[in-house]
């Protein structure tokens, strides 16, 4: 653990949460459309996610998310004490990054979202968007395919086919609870979106670590 990877997280974290809420006070702001919004948005958020993954991956890894730091915690790649470092930063990381978006538009500051996130559907898509960015990691990882690109294009596709528009992200979601804004999450929301990002995080890794597993093991099988 030291300072660079710990900033590095909490940075990566701030702007993508100003990238995520700006880019939805922007369109916003320019449009009545919902549709068209939520275009803006998630094709904010999928650039963001590109550049910095390929630019702060070689220094922390990229998490900017609690729940990939998780399983890359239980797969013994990640000491639990840099874990818990890693996580607070994302949280802090995140809340600024909400802040920063409100101050470059000229907002106050201080918000708690009102925007109504819950119920079952919503939750099972938090489920599945969780699932699908864990296994695109690894599965990325494992292919040696660019983690920055295939991560980008699962959120861009979650974001339209998934009920909750994907947030998949313990640190974002606590971030968007600080934002009355097109991209925000009542508060009160959070545990459900929480509980659900954690078990589709366990679930990828489980269904990824039995598909990706290396040659040697698979031969050893067959």
């Amino acid at each position: 653990m030291n300072a660079r990877m710990l900033t590095a997280e909490a940075l990566g974290t701030l702007l993508l949460v100003a990238a995520v809420v700006g880019s939805g006070i922007m369109a916003e702001t320019l449009t009545g459309d919902v549709a068209l919004a939520l275009l803006a948005n998630t094709i904010a958020t999928a650039a963001a996610l590109v550049m910095l993954i390929t630019v702060l991956g070689p220094i922390s890894g990229a998490h900017f998310n609690p729940a990939v730091t998780l399983v890359f915690t239980l797969r013994g790649e990640v000491a639990v004490t840099t874990a818990v470092a890693m996580v607070a930063a994302q949280c802090v990381g995140g809340v600024a990054g909400s802040w920063l978006a409100h101050l470059m538009f000229e907002q106050p500051v201080l918000q708690a979202s009102t925007h109504i996130r819950t119920g079952g559907a919503q939750w099972l898509a938090e489920g599945v968007a969780t699932f699908g960015l864990i296994l695109s990691i690894l599965g990325a990882i494992r292919a040696q395919a660019n983690v920055a690109i295939v991560v980008a294009l699962w959120i861009t596709a979650a974001y339209w086919f998934t009920a909750s528009t994907s947030f998949a992200n313990p640190a974002v979601a606590l971030a968007r609870g600080f934002s009355d804004t097109f991209a925000g999450i009542r508060p009160v929301d959070l545990p459900g979106f929480w509980a659900a990002q954690v078990i589709g995080a366990l679930a990828g890794m489980v269904m990824g670590g039995w598909l990706f597993r290396n040659d040697d093991q698979d031969s050893a099988r067959m």
